[in-house]
């Protein structure tokens, strides 16, 4: 039997040659994160060697590396959606039969996106820990690595402290599952504070030394354990555990301690994703390539090689597991069960809030935030202690105006009918710079009361303050109207809707988009009404049933202006 490689760009793949009893292949392309290459290489490599095929056409397979963000990216438009923070996926990607990306976070955002994406299987083939990365030095003299157990509860308290000689750094967690883990676990340990202070202290903090790339945030490590050098490069970040193995196999100035923090943050669990494209045959050859992967030795060595676990924690020969490691038991313990992101604790509406709060903390706008003040706004929410919506409203955005930062422009207006003669809108700040006028903006909250009897002015309202944004605009910001309300239009004397959707196009602008986002309270709206006029002001429609839960739709709306296209 005779073995050929072929290589094409990147991929190299491996196929049967002369084997009698192939009448055919049945080829089969597999997209896997950069660091796991290798061991699925040498896997396929084993499984075409040992002459499997399918229905008595030999196995033939590509192993692609690619970085997990743009396979998502080109997944993520070929629905026709976006992935916060990721952006549009590039026309050359070509998008593979099995995807192995470093975290099922990966597939639970694009599954929450697009609910059309539905990938098989899912299960784990390798793990690795989130550890909290550290210059050896300072990990022994600020945490007391490798002897004391470090808890993200006390992280958060050395980040945040005024006089702490940590600089933490970050990779775009909007990009990078390992940045993601650790955001996630910080905000964890701020929520069981109840410090919302802190959380956005943390997301600040961070925000000021992000990186989109992970070789960029290792290269920020200090070169020296000069204490100047200790002091100006990045002292603490969320990677994983092969992180720290790969940057220390390179013999650093300093080495990187690994700090396994309590509770443990979600791992990377590179989960074996067959695409819903595949037909019958290659999802065939994918089963048989998983289960190469799922249960040879050589395989489990080849990772522990690259500096991975196996799926179920445990580690092959040849691990070179880093000092103060946990044991092996503890490790599998904690380490995701077989089925992917759900099994391993993940919650997708956790991973939207948290990647919802960094895009307002990192992505500043200008915005103009407009208030429905109708009757209606008065009625009880009973899932919220029986406070109006408009006191569940304007307690959401007090606390999104606390997470952002003094780069924003913002602005709030507030409609009803006749507001001001026969305006339905009044204006309470106008839109400005957050550093000039927080003060006046968080005053103006207490302005936004219902009128009692007053009607719901929607159309004229979108329009105005669609151009008033528009005609303040600003280049280098995402410029946006978010709209509240809990009802429909019902005022007789306003423009249609069709006449709001004709203006709406005709007033668009490709050089100065404005986004309309709308954010419906309680199930008196009509969506499909806000999502037309949403999608003519190039935005997008966010309806909270239950107004208790206007916190996450606020955060949604927020992070959309710069998923949505003008």
């Amino acid at each position: 039997m005779a073995l050929v490689a072929v290589v094409s760009g990147s991929y190299l793949g491996y196929r049967q040659l002369s084997q009698p009893s192939c009448t055919g292949s049945v080829p089969l392309s597999v997209a896997a994160s950069p660091e796991i290459v290798e061991p699925i290489k040498a896997a396929a490599e084993a499984k075409v060697a040992a002459g499997a095929g399918v229905d008595g056409r030999c196995l033939e397979v590509t192993v692609q590396a690619a970085e997990p963000v743009e396979i998502a990216a080109a997944i993520a438009t070929k629905h026709a959606t976006t992935l916060t923070g990721v952006g549009q996926g590039s026309g050359a990607t070509v998008l593979p039969d099995v995807w192995v990306p470093d975290s099922s976070t990966w597939l639970q955002r694009l599954e929450q996106a697009a609910p059309g994406f539905q990938p098989l299987n899912g299960a784990s083939v390798a793990t690795s820990p989130v550890v909290v990365a550290m210059p050896e030095p300072l990990a022994k003299t600020t945490v007391g690595w490798p002897d004391k157990k470090l808890q993200w509860s006390e992280l958060l308290g050395q980040m945040t402290s005024s006089d702490s000689p940590l600089k933490a750094g970050i990779v775009d967690p909007a990009r990078d599952a390992s940045g993601l883990a650790g955001l996630l676990a910080l905000g964890q340990a701020s929520a069981g504070n109840g410090n919302d202070a802190a959380r956005v202290g943390v997301l600040r903090t961070l925000a000021l030394n992000r990186s989109n790339l992970r070789a960029d945030l290792m290269a920020k490590f200090p070169k020296s354990e000069d204490p100047a050098a200790l002091a100006d490069g990045v002292s603490l970040a969320a990677l994983s555990e092969e992180d720290v193995i790969a940057y220390n196999a390179t013999q650093p100035p300093v080495s990187l301690a690994a700090l396994y923090v309590e509770p443990a943050a979600v791992a990377l669990d590179y989960p074996f994703a067959v695409m819903p494209e595949a037909d019958a045959a290659k999802g065939n050859a994918a089963d048989l390539l998983f289960g190469e992967l799922t249960s040879s030795p050589a395989y489990r060595d080849a990772l522990a090689k690259a500096g991975l676990r196996s799926a179920d924690g445990s580690a092959g020969g040849g691990f070179a597991a880093p000092t103060g490691a946990p044991s092996p038991a503890a490790i599998a313990a904690s380490a995701p069960a077989t089925g992917g992101g759900a099994a391993n604790g993940l919650d997708a509406a956790a991973i939207g809030r948290a990647l919802a709060s960094w895009t307002a903390i990192t992505s500043p706008g200008r915005m103009l935030v407009v208030f429905d003040v109708s009757g209606s706004m008065l009625s009880p929410v009973p899932t919220a202690a029986d406070k109006t919506r408009n006191q569940v409203m304007v307690e959401a955005a007090g606390r999104g105006l606390g997470l952002l930062d003094n780069e924003w422009w913002l602005g709030v207006w507030v409609f009803s009918t006749e507001l001001q003669g026969s305006r339905d809108y009044r204006e309470l700040v106008p839109i400005g710079q957050l550093s000039k006028q927080r003060d006046a903006l968080q005053a103006s909250l207490g302005e936004v009361q219902p009128v009692d009897g007053g009607a719901t002015g929607l159309y004229d309202t979108v329009l105005a303050s669609y151009l008033a944004v528009q005609e303040g605009y600003q280049a280098d910001k995402v410029n946006s109207v978010v709209l509240f309300t809990d009802g429909q239009n019902e005022d007789a004397n306003s423009i249609s809707r069709e006449e709001l959707v004709a203006q709406l196009k005709e007033k668009s602008d490709a050089k100065r988009p404005v986004r309309v986002i709308l954010i419906g309270i309680g199930n008196e709206v009509n969506k499909e009404e806000l999502e037309s006029i949403a999608a003519a002001g190039g935005g997008g429609a966010f309806v909270a049933q239950d107004p208790a839960k206007i916190d996450e739709i606020f955060l949604q709306a927020i992070a959309s202006r710069a998923a949505t296209v003008g």
